[in-house]
């Protein structure tokens, strides 16, 4: 069993950054492949980033390349999201996932615990 808390959610203007921590609590945090998705309302969950337990970046969705970095510290299991150049159309409830796998996945639903989520407001 697994349990994450994301923080590091807020309003910021267009072209600030905000860094988003997700903490895990459990055993073996490092056997999990991490992901983060995001929502905004009516639309389904959104893939973001996925990093694997090695912290090698598997991949980022398109529309954060080069703006958003996923990162991992396995001796204080947390995840990280370090979100730069952000964008109106960035907000979102965003959530920490974690997966009980060496692989990463951007499918939601091959994900196995998922956190609260933190929103994150960006004005124009």
């Amino acid at each position: 069993q697994v349990q994450l808390i994301e923080s590091g959610g807020g309003l910021v203007q267009t072209g600030g950054s905000l860094r988003l921590t997700c903490a895990a609590s459990g055993r073996d945090f490092s056997a999990y492949a991490m992901g983060w998705f995001r929502q905004t309302p009516g639309k389904e969950r959104e893939f973001v980033a996925a990093i694997r337990w090695s912290g090698v970046v598997t991949s980022d969705a398109d529309s954060v390349k080069g703006r958003f970095t996923i990162s991992r510290d396995n001796a204080k299991n947390t995840v990280y999201l370090q979100m730069n150049s952000l964008k109106p159309e960035d907000t979102a409830v965003y959530y920490c996932a974690a997966r009980r796998s060496l692989l990463t996945s951007s499918r939601a639903d091959q994900y196995d615990y998922w956190g609260q989520g933190t929103q994150v407001t960006v004005s124009s």
